[in-house]
């Protein structure tokens, strides 16, 4: 477990996945993420238990620690503990909760855990270059603009370009 003065990251249930079920459903949730919707229960749990055996992969609960109130999910992808690196996300799906920093918050404690912890060097991510909420998080948590892959995915019907950051230990 990890944790802030406000929340707590630990490992995802198996109780927890029904809440994820309604947030990868809402489309205002998912509209940046690359999903293949809809997803049910099954698929869910098909995810979860593929997961548990990834050892390339750390996802994590995000959880207020007043009231253990399950808020979203965070992770570790591809880490690669040869160059030293991994890919970061997040899915905040408890729309309530939005704008009140709990993002940046679970992604610096994932951070810290990664420099500190798994000896990373380096996290990036990919983000649509129009999602000027998460770009602005990122970059209160440290992460710099890499490069740019023009019309790297079509969503909603068109191209979008999508952003490169990264964020280094030394940072």
């Amino acid at each position: 477990m990890l944790k802030s003065e406000r929340l707590t990251l630990r490992a995802i249930d198996r109780e927890d996945l029904p809440r994820f079920i309604n947030w990868v459903n809402d489309g205002e949730v998912t509209h940046h993420l690359r999903l293949l919707l809809p997803l049910n229960l099954e698929d869910e749990t098909a995810w979860y238990e593929q997961q548990r055996q990834d050892e390339s992969t750390l996802n994590l609960s995000i959880v207020i620690s007043a009231d253990e109130t399950l808020i979203g999910s965070i992770g570790l992808m591809k880490i690669d503990q040869r160059n030293q690196q991994a890919e970061l996300g997040i899915m905040l799906g408890d729309k309530s909760k939005w704008g009140q920093g709990y993002g940046p918050e679970a992604m610096t404690l994932l951070i810290d855990f990664a420099f500190d912890q798994l000896n990373l060097h380096r996290i990036y991510l990919q983000v649509d270059a129009s999602h000027a909420k998460a770009i602005h998080s990122y970059r209160q948590c440290g992460f710099v603009e890499e490069g740019r892959l023009r019309d790297n995915v079509f969503h909603h019907g068109q191209f979008e370009d999508q952003l490169i950051m990264s964020v280094l230990r030394s940072e």
